[in-house]
């Protein structure tokens, strides 16, 4: 690190987390509640409670920090609840429909429900302006654009007040000219206006999925560059002596300014931190399968890990709109702390999506929420302490969550507040379970294969419980798990992605001359714009990647290559790496069958340095961190049994304990079910076993409480 410190901030829908890692090699988690519609204020608020514990002035931790890194939930947040700027689609004339049309089908899970609703469109129709032009699959122009048609495009947004205008025209990625020229129009005419041209942000074959993903990029640019504005203003003020980094959805950093040009790469910057993070946390042990499971307040997310790679999506439909760059693949659902007990038409408990969230949060937050929460149910089943969470900063009242359960789900359905309780948290798990399967299972991973990672402050709660449910025999969770996305964002590197249309089959000399000048091009541009970030040549990695098919096949897979001269010989070498892909993912492949590439990309890395890992010291043994006893619930018939309380601050490196108990670290509490055991690594990481081993410790608890 050339400086002192390194800062990550992760702001999710309920808490912002805090990392601070310095150049000893302490590192230290700090959180507090979001603050939505002032993102600076959290930021803030956060800063300020680092110097109420360190001492170190925001103006002292800012200053001397080689990295202030943010990830954030702006860009998400306005396309869940449709608050981006009033966009404008360019398209050709035609197809200014296409985003509506949808390829002529529902997103998969909803193909044959008549009742399922059309998506929200985030451009409306009479916004959705059209030009003659046209370009044909060869890249030849067949009609030249008419440019009054743009000009009385601008004409019309002006007059309806639109912020951002996006350009797509169909088989612009072969010929650009016409998009870049309307771009010229549109610049000169709307001079303020946010622009994206869809060729230049998505330079890939599949028109749909270059004008949705246009769209999604418009809609966002003008709120992630307000946010990034003000966050950018907050920490020079602060003395920053280097720009801010923003976390983006492919798993690297970038600055605000191509954060605000690429915007929809911030969509999910957040939990794409995670597989990073989990790496580190597991290396000890030399896992890389890894299913990280991230249950904050308001949802929970889920990445896999195999072989030390995360798994990373393209052409996907992401909250129903299409987005072909390439993201992190995280599951989300509303399963978090703050989701919300209710019972449906059929007399059924159901868990969320709705979620109480920070404001007004759960009803043991005695903030006015009153329908029953996760959180709730936790407390009432013994698992959190009432004392409160965030070391005791937020208090929670064990009788408003009785309360809440008893009048909303407990009384109308006849049972009692334990039992609903414990229904409320076996259904929220039975819901991250399909999640987990949904990222494993359906994707051809058998999940017994993989190693759980716990983060978020919510999922230690629930950890060994969806680990039982999955047959999952280890799970490893840090004692900085609770900020393990920030953490992730410390020691992450920069990145950035380069593509390229290349419909090319797969044989011959010239097939290979064009593969290697289109991955080299791209590489030569990757390798200047990080140089000019600073990076140098050593410091920079390259990773490809190729969209192919068989001939005559409707849609592609990604396959991975190593950087090498494609030369004809080496064309064997792409093709047999497809069929591989292939036959893992569709269980066959057709060696005789000529291939063809659609796509190139190259992903180029900028490494940084990395903090040093959390070290420990030796414990004391498990017994000198043992608090006390309380009643908790771990079966359906609701019937509580004094269950041991251990401090996870006064436990040591080596210390191990057997279930069923409960360890309190200041940020997030781990359950440990009947049938596990735990140890703590020096490392930081609790490594947690399924075993028989913890018969007798309860009792063995209680005679030490006792004496």
């Amino acid at each position: 690190m050339r400086t002192q410190y390194r800062l990550g901030i992760d702001a999710g829908g309920t808490f912002t987390d805090f990392i601070l890692a310095d150049k000893s090699g302490g590192l230290q988690i700090f959180k507090v509640l979001s603050t939505p519609t002032e993102p600076t204020k959290a930021i803030n608020n956060g800063l300020s409670l680092i110097t109420e514990e360190t001492g170190l002035s925001a103006k002292e931790i800012v200053s001397n920090s080689d990295l202030c890194i943010n990830g954030t939930t702006v860009g998400l947040n306005a396309l869940i609840t449709h608050t981006g700027a009033k966009t404008g689609l360019i398209a050709t004339r035609g197809h200014q429909d296409s985003i509506e049309i949808r390829l002529g089908h529902k997103e998969d899970g909803y193909r044959y429900d008549p009742d399922y609703p059309p998506a929200t469109m985030l451009v409306p129709r009479h916004l959705r302006r059209p030009v003659t032009e046209r370009v044909i699959s060869t890249g030849e122009v067949k009609t030249p654009m008419i440019e009054e048609d743009v000009r009385e495009a601008c004409r019309y947004f002006i007059a309806e007040g639109v912020e951002s205008v996006a350009i797509s025209f169909v088989w612009s990625v072969l010929h650009q000219d016409h998009e870049l020229r309307a771009a010229e129009i549109v610049r000169e005419m709307m001079p303020d206006v946010r622009l994206t041209v869809g060729s230049v942000l998505y330079p890939q074959v599949r028109e749909y999925t270059r004008t949705s993903t246009a769209i999604v990029n418009a809609y966002l640019a003008p709120i992630l560059q307000r946010y990034v504005e003000a966050i950018d203003a907050y920490f020079r003020e602060l003395g920053s002596q280097h720009p801010v980094r923003y976390f983006q959805s492919n798993g690297g950093l970038a600055l605000g300014k191509v954060v605000t040009d690429q915007s929809v790469y911030a969509i999910n910057s957040g939990p794409a931190s995670a597989p990073q993070a989990a790496l580190d946390v597991a290396a000890p042990w030399g896992d890389k399968n890894i299913i990280t499971c991230d249950m904050g307040g308001t949802s929970f997310d889920i990445t896999l890990t195999r072989d030390g790679q995360a798994n990373v999506n393209k052409n996907i439909d992401f909250l129903r709109y299409r987005i072909g760059i390439p993201m992190i693949q995280v599951e989300t659902l509303g399963a978090g702390g703050g989701s919300i007990g209710w019972i449906d038409s059929m007399g059924l408990m159901q868990m969320g999506p709705q979620s109480a969230g920070s404001e007004p949060g759960p009803a043991c937050y005695s903030q006015g929420g009153e329908n029953p929460t996760t959180t709730d149910a936790n407390l009432v089943l013994g698992y959190l302490n009432a004392d409160g969470l965030v070391g005791g900063r937020l208090p929670l009242d064990l009788e408003k969550a009785r309360t809440a359960i008893a009048t909303k789900l407990a009384d109308p359905l006849g049972i009692s507040v334990e039992k609903a309780a414990y229904g409320m948290f076996t259904i929220v798990n039975n819901n991250m379970v399909n999640a987990i399967r949904r990222v494993s299972v359906e994707r051809g991973y058998d999940p017994r294969d993989f190693v759980l990672m716990g983060a978020g402050g919510a999922t230690g709660a629930h950890i060994t419980a969806l680990a039982r449910e999955m047959g999952v025999n280890k799970v490893l969770i840090s004692k900085l798990a609770s900020g393990l996305c920030a953490y992730g964002q410390i020691i992450s590197d920069v990145k950035y992605n380069y593509m390229a249309p290349a419909p090319i089959r797969v044989e011959g000399t010239e097939a290979a001359v064009k593969l290697d000048s289109l991955f080299k091009g791209l590489e030569a541009k990757g390798r200047d714009d990080l140089a000019g970030d600073g990076f140098a040549e050593e410091r920079i990695s390259i990773r490809r990647s190729l969209d192919m098919r068989y001939v005559g096949q409707v849609h592609e897979c990604t396959v991975e290559i190593d950087p090498f001269d494609v030369t004809e010989d080496r064309l064997d070498d792409i093709k047999a790496a497809f069929h591989a892909r292939h036959k893992e993912l569709y269980t066959y492949d057709e060696p005789h069958s000529p291939v063809e590439v659609v796509n190139v990309e190259s992903t180029i890395a900028g490494h940084v340095d990395k903090p040093d890992r959390m070290t420990i010291g030796a414990g004391k043994g498990s017994d000198a961190a043992l608090k006390g006893t309380r009643p908790m619930v771990f079966s359906n018939d609701g019937i509580a049994r004094d269950t041991p309380v251990y401090d996870g601050s006064a436990m040591g490196a080596g210390d191990q304990l057997h279930g069923p108990a409960v360890i309190e670290e200041v940020t997030t509490t781990i359950v440990v079910e009947p049938g596990w055991t735990v140890t703590l690594h020096d490392s930081g990481a609790y490594v947690l076993t399924a075993d028989a081993a913890g018969e007798g410790a309860v009792e063995k608890a209680r005679k030490l409480v006792e004496a």
